[in-house]
């Protein structure tokens, strides 16, 4: 780990203590560095100079601004499992991705005179005493205080946003070889409207998951719905072929929004308890949008309105989404939510130097950038966990937009089914998903019961028996797929049923490796996701463009033979993360570690 990442370590562990033991792997010494204030979200600040020669800095001489939610006395929010509790991947976005200050550079130069005669004024009290803060784990203003009639109603209004952004990622699918007619080019340069809708899926997290951490969660979704229904429109409306594919990239840019925010606010308006199920139920909303669009866009084309309308129907729906959004999300992201607090006491108090610690960030952007881009490329090449999954994530999600090639080669070509109906045989994928989103719902207790008992401290690899279950499944899934979907005297009901274990197979995969990930690398987690996202959304935006002729070369049965073969040389990475993670983690630069459960604890 580099300077940086050694002053993000040292500010988690104090602003949360009791997640990370004392005999955690901890690198003891620091560089010396200048002071660079951070941000976390919980607790009191203050900044100093860090002393030269000093080879182990205390949280004054690491110069550390800790984002204050109550006084130093009051019972620390971040500790209420049952009220304030916030996830780490949170935390760590907030403190190493946009909190840090501006390097304080000593001048030379005199001072200038104040001017018009007047001498200089007396020094200012503590900033610490102005700077406003939750009025403690009961407060009203914090998302987690929400009645829960409030919270479910935003969930829902989100969780349809996020089911649009996904939906608009295949819809297009049904449309690409109208387009192809109608402007004259191959199959696989109308499959670019769904590569680079899905690259737009890698490159927008860039931008959204800092700002939704400078502006908070509201903003950000506001504009991605604005923007996302006016690329959709232009799609609609365009009048060749280059207005069609460059729109559809931002269009996915702008719809890569909801998919990174969303989470966060389930995080901001859920504690530990309940975070599991609304995060499952996000997840489940991500895959089955791109599998719910394929048969209403094959209905709409194959009728007298055309493939435009696929996109008149994105469109309407993001206009519904970002009208539900302008008027009725509210902020969830406790530091703009003080922010706001401290803009109506300045406002009615008329007193200037009350303000939220937000408000005393510098954006640096050549930190900025490398937390972003230079620690992801780091984790991803030089640990073994992240690559790994990441590797065998990317693969499962190339093969769910590769499938919105394959289904329509077997049910339209080998059945002879229409547009429409060649597209209901997805069913069978989104039957499996909701499988696999109620195994893990039916877990869950038995999870909470094992954290209880191990003192709240997550051990990552009690996530890895369904990853293990979801890859047999997943394997076993596409086997049948190829094997019964390539000559028709198989009934199209034997094919469409090994969707079930495609389906169950890719969301317990998705949905508990990057769970995984998370218990894993803590206060590094958004880094690491990050890297995830990157080469899954690559992988989901290229797999399309060669499914056609990897399926028309080697056949339907060959094609998924080999898929299957490379999904059962994937099935030991989380057997090996099983039996072997916690060595891994602790010989890590990033991944804390902790003490073995309990034996009570085991299961």
């Amino acid at each position: 780990m580099d300077t940086s990442d050694r002053f993000i370590e040292k500010a988690e562990r104090d602003a949360s203590p009791n997640r990370f033991p004392p005999n955690a792997n901890v690198e003891q010494k620091i560089e010396e560095h200048e002071p660079i204030a951070r941000m976390t979200t919980a607790s009191s600040s203050n900044s100093s100079s860090s002393s030269s020669g000093s080879s182990t800095l205390n949280r004054e001489q690491v110069g550390m601004s800790r984002m204050p939610t109550h006084h130093d006395d009051a019972v620390g929010l971040e500790r209420q499992q049952t009220a304030l509790s916030r996830i780490e991947t949170q935390k760590t976005q907030h403190s190493a991705t946009v909190g840090a200050s501006v390097k304080s550079r000593a001048s030379r130069r005199p001072l200038p005179p104040f001017g018009a005669g007047k001498p200089y004024p007396p020094d200012l009290p503590a900033r610490e005493d102005y700077v406003v803060e939750f009025d403690g784990v009961d407060d009203p203003l914090h998302a987690q205080n929400w009645p829960i009639q409030k919270k479910l109603l935003t969930a829902a209004m989100l969780g349809f946003t996020t089911l649009t952004a996904a939906f608009g990622s295949s819809i297009f699918s049904a449309a690409t070889f109208s387009v192809a007619r109608q402007f004259h080019v191959s199959g696989e340069v109308g499959i670019l409207g769904t590569s680079l809708y899905v690259l737009g899926f890698a490159t927008g997290p860039i931008f959204w998951a800092p700002l939704s951490e400078l502006k908070g969660r509201r903003l950000p979704l506001v504009l991605a719905s604005f923007g996302f229904t006016i690329f959709s429109i232009a799609v609609a409306s365009g009048k060749d072929l280059q207005t069609i594919l460059i729109c559809r990239f931002w269009s996915g840019f702008f719809g890569a929004c909801p998919l990174t925010c969303v989470a966060a606010v389930f995080s901001d308006m859920f504690d530990n308890r309940t975070r599991g199920m609304a995060v499952t139920i996000f997840s489940m909303a991500v895959f089955t949008g791109p599998l719910m669009s394929p048969f209403i866009g094959g209905f709409i084309t194959m009728s007298y309105l055309g493939w435009r309308w696929t996109e008149w129907l994105v469109a309407i729906m993001g206009s519904v989404c970002f009208l539900l959004n302008l008027i009725f999300l509210e902020e969830s992201y406790p530091p703009i939510i003080l922010v706001a607090k401290a803009s109506e006491l300045r406002r009615r108090t008329k007193n200037w130097g009350i303000h939220a610690k937000q408000e005393e960030i510098e954006i640096d952007f050549r930190e900025l950038m490398e937390k972003n881009f230079s620690r992801p490329i780091r984790m991803l090449v030089s640990e073994p966990i992240v690559l790994l999954l990441s590797i065998y994530m990317a693969f499962i999600y190339g093969l769910l937009y590769l499938f919105l090639t394959a289904y329509p080669l077997v049910f339209q070509r080998v059945h002879h089914m229409n547009l429409g109906v060649g597209g209901l045989p997805f069913f069978g994928m989104i039957t499996g998903q909701l499988c696999a989103g109620t195994l893990v719902a039916l877990r869950q207790p038995a999870y909470q019961r094992k954290l209880a008992a191990n003192h709240n401290i997550p051990i990552p690899e009690w996530r890895l028996p369904e990853v293990v279950l979801g890859g047999a499944c997943f394997a076993v899934g596409i086997f049948w797929f190829g094997w019964t979907g390539y000559k028709e005297s198989i009934h199209w009901i034997v094919p469409t049923i090994s969707g079930v274990l495609i389906g169950f197979g890719l969301l317990s995969i998705f949905l508990q490796a990057l769970n995984y990930i998370v218990d894993a690398y803590l206060m590094f987690a958004a880094s690491a996701i990050a890297a995830n996202t990157f080469l899954r959304s690559l992988c989901g935006a290229g797999f399309p463009l060669f499914a056609t002729y990897m399926y028309n070369g080697m056949g339907i049965e060959y094609a998924s033979t080999l898929l299957g073969c490379i999904a059962v040389a994937l099935v030991p990475v989380p057997v090996w993360f099983l039996l072997r993670g916690g060595k891994l983690r602790e010989k890590s630069k990033y991944a804390p570690t902790f003490p073995k459960p309990p034996v009570a604890a085991e299961v």
